[in-house]
């Protein structure tokens, strides 16, 4: 019987077929993203933090599988915390994070986490951890769940009390242990037969997103069902019927009048084009243009005084300014060194933006509340910031309400997917071409050790991604100009 592992039960809870993958078959499975592998790469840093909450604590160091499990033994008896203790039982395997002693004998599961929340899938988490414990003998008193204070601020060196809260989830734990076993037993049997047939649907993306989706969704047209705008439960049903082209869509089905003249499009081939509405959009535009894209970055531990966990530090953007000539002149700031950017990043935007003209962003939420933190963390900048903020123009707008809209699309109103439908030009050879690469990239260049002339190849890169999101944004204006004929 093949061995079950933590990570492997929560694939199976996702998707048998995924879980049959891992186990049988792991060279069909792609390798993680970048993003992806920083994420687990920042869960397990974070892991390593928590562990510091218990001093007395001992790490059990081996990734050896046997070796983890004998050093395990040899531990419990000291009655101190165990951090990554490795419990067999039943042919399932887990590692606690942190395995806590009580005076009684029993122990306590704390699993730690770099969310702000306990979710459903991290009790499920707990769940198995707590299955292999008392398969291997050991009772279990108390589960808990240890993830970061999205509240905390930083004031100096970092309060690791504060950051992280501790959560009782041992009645949740409970409620998700009903059953386990025979989940246990099926996914065994699973893994003892032929390649299992999966329908896919929403499960594909949750509570994560799945590396098998390039196999299992590859029979579908390019403008399959799940591309429909908002689509949701309608492209679930629809696909129950087995219609998985948006051009196969019924003239009876009830559709949004977005997701109709997506239908529309797909059918006829045709671009769909509102002239008044787009003309309305146009005339909002006071020139100077200042066409202005930011680039931020998250880290769950605060890096800098006074800013929160997650919270979005911006270290660089790009603004093209464009007269009503059409001549332009592209200004960046892309910060440097590992104080933070952001008064430097608010001195140069201050410098370069003008009183008059429209600001045009792609997606205004996204500027906007990064505009508002930092007028909320710098007062000083509070009267910048609320001359830009009314001038502040979505070039999303007419994508999203779909006054233009091509089937190139798919669907999507994002800038990635507009740009080449409108203009034919794409991000496919940046060696950046995505804000998460971006930020991800920009962290590397700062925080860790690296050649010099990597850090300019990879600062050069920056520069090209971001100077194409503001480029764009001038390029599709243009195009819509010639559609309507302004």
């Amino acid at each position: 019987m093949k061995l079950l592992t933590k990570s492997k039960y929560l694939a199976g809870l996702q998707c048998p077929k995924l879980l049959w993958f891992l186990v049988n078959d792991k060279s069909k499975i792609p390798e993680f993203s970048k993003d992806a592998q920083h994420r687990m790469d920042v869960g397990t840093e974070i892991g390593i933090l928590a562990t510091k909450l218990f001093p007395e604590g001992i790490t059990i160091l081996s990734d050896d599988f046997k070796k983890n499990l004998n050093l395990t033994k040899e531990n419990l008896s000291k009655k101190v915390p165990l951090f990554e203790a490795g419990f067999l039982g039943n042919n399932c395997f887990s590692r606690i994070d942190i395995l806590k002693p009580n005076k009684d004998g029993s122990y306590d599961i704390i699993e730690v986490k770099s969310g702000t929340k306990v979710k459903d899938e991290n009790v499920e988490d707990v769940s198995f951890q707590k299955h292999c414990c008392e398969m291997a003998g050991l009772k279990i008193n108390k589960c808990s769940l240890c993830f970061i204070n999205n509240q905390y601020v930083r004031k100096g060196s970092i309060d690791l009390k504060e950051l992280f809260t501790i959560q009782d989830i041992t009645k949740e734990v409970t409620k998700a242990h009903e059953g386990i076993q025979d989940r246990i037993d099926e996914f065994h049997r699973i893994l003892e037969s032929p390649i299992p047939s999966v329908s896919i649907g929403k499960k594909c993306s949750s509570p994560y997103g799945c590396n098998l989706m390039d196999e299992c969704w590859g029979f579908l047209p390019e403008n399959h069902i799940f591309t429909l705008y908002r689509g949701g439960k309608t492209s679930e049903d629809l696909f129950g019927k087995e219609i998985h082209s948006i051009s196969n869509i019924p003239d009876d089905i009830k559709l949004t009048n977005n997701q109709a003249i997506q239908r529309k499009c797909e059918k006829t081939k045709e671009i769909h084009i509102q002239p008044v509405e787009i003309k309305q959009f146009l005339d909002t535009l006071i020139y100077p243009l200042y066409h202005l894209d930011f680039e931020t970055f998250s880290p769950v531990v605060p890096k800098y005084d006074n800013t929160k966990p997650y919270q979005r530090i911006p270290f660089q953007f790009s603004l093209h300014i464009e007269q009503k000539d059409g001549s332009t002149e592209h200004i960046s700031f892309l910060a440097e060194g590992k104080q933070d950017p952001r008064p430097a990043f608010l001195s140069k935007l201050k410098e370069v933006i003008s009183k008059e003209g429209s600001i045009v962003v792609y997606n205004q939420a996204f500027e906007k509340g990064v505009l508002n933190e930092l007028a909320r963390d710098f007062p000083e900048y509070q009267n910048l910031v609320n001359e830009m903020l009314p001038r502040i123009i979505d070039l999303l707008i007419p994508f999203r309400n779909f006054h233009y809209y091509n089937p190139k699309q798919q669907g999507s109103a994002s800038i990635k997917k507009v740009l080449p439908a409108v203009t034919g030009k794409d991000y496919s050879e940046m060696e950046i071409s995505n804000g998460a690469d971006a930020s991800l990239s920009y962290e590397e260049t700062i925080f860790t050790d690296m050649p010099e002339e990597k850090v300019k190849e990879i600062r050069e890169a920056l520069e090209k991604y971001c100077k194409l999101d503001t480029w764009a944004e001038v390029i599709i204006i243009r195009e819509l100009m010639k559609l309507i004929k302004l």
